[in-house]
């Protein structure tokens, strides 16, 4: 019987032995997975570091740029009233000239007409 419990035990221990080499292996194999992984993590990282170092200035640069078109932005818009200021007031200036001085202006070139067609007829005559 003696044969048979060493048997048994010596089976038992081959199966502790193998099943504990293979949790080493494993083990092993996942410190290596995550050192890779905490490579990578620190390249995606600086990667990150540099993209946020260059995104930074060019950030600045834009708000300060879109503020400036901005301040165009609202001068053009001045100067547009202003125009439209400028184009009514010619408008309304033209509208009363030709109101003030169409009909003496009419008025004029016919008696002017009529003048220089009764001085044709008195040299006719």
């Amino acid at each position: 019987m003696s044969g048979t419990v060493l048997a048994e035990l010596a089976a038992a221990d081959l199966a502790v032995v193998v099943v504990t080499g293979c949790a080493i292996v494993a083990v092993g194999a996942l410190l290596f997975v995550l050192q890779r992984i905490l490579g990578t993590l620190r390249l995606v990282r600086d990667a990150l570091d540099e993209v946020n170092a260059q995104a930074l200035p060019l950030v600045d640069e834009l708000a300060r740029s879109v503020a400036e078109a901005n301040e165009e932005l609202a001068r053009l818009d001045r100067i547009i009233g202003s125009a439209e200021s400028i184009s009514d007031t010619v408008d309304a200036t033209s509208k009363l000239a030709y109101r003030a001085l169409a009909a003496p202006v009419i008025k004029t070139v016919a008696m002017t007409s009529g003048a220089s067609r009764a001085a044709k007829r008195l040299r006719k005559e």
